[in-house]
């Protein structure tokens, strides 16, 4: 697949989030610099790197809204093509079944997509999801608990996201 990817970047409370963005739509979300989804990208699709603010800006300016909360919906195209079948199944249906300020178990979530992807798969297919915040794998708990969380700070962050949109309530200490 020819194509071009383009990069962006903004700081939120989180840290610095980044951004990749091909024609069809948002590819990549990460905390901190461009390197490993640029390696993913680039290197690993064969796109070549585009300079398309206006690509970008969207993505950046719907995160930005997200993280002030003046956003609850993410409206910008998603481009699947650093996914597996399995994963876009599984991701898709968390995308479009899991609103703002709600959460699911990972057993509800498998249950969900069907494809027989047993609960134990989904944590693996939530750590390596490209795009998080606006693929909400935040919102994919265990039945005991947070579970984990690959982005940012880990769980910390995973706690601050599922805080912002008032699924936990803030704590005294923290």
């Amino acid at each position: 697949m020819v194509g071009t990817v383009a990069f962006g970047s903004l700081p939120t409370p989180l840290g610095e989030m980044t951004v990749a963005v091909t024609e069809d739509g948002v590819a990549g979300v990460g905390w901190g610099g461009r390197r490993r989804l640029g390696e993913r990208l680039i290197d690993g699709l064969g796109l070549a790197e585009a300079d398309a603010p206006e690509r970008t800006a969207p993505v950046l300016g719907e995160l930005a809204d997200y993280f002030a909360e003046r956003l609850r919906v993410f409206t910008v195209p998603v481009d699947w093509r650093l996914t597996t079948a399995a994963q876009r199944s599984v991701l898709g249906t968390l995308y479009a079944t899991v609103p703002y300020g709600r959460t699911v178990t990972y057993g509800e979530l498998a249950a969900r997509s069907g494809g027989g992807i047993p609960a134990r798969a989904i944590g693996s297919i939530m750590g390596a999801n490209p795009i998080p915040v606006i693929v909400p794998c935040h919102r994919v708990v265990a039945s005991n608990g947070l579970g984990g969380f690959s982005g940012g700070e880990g769980v910390e962050s995973k706690r601050w996201l599922l805080t912002l949109e008032g699924y936990l309530q803030p704590t005294l200490w923290g």
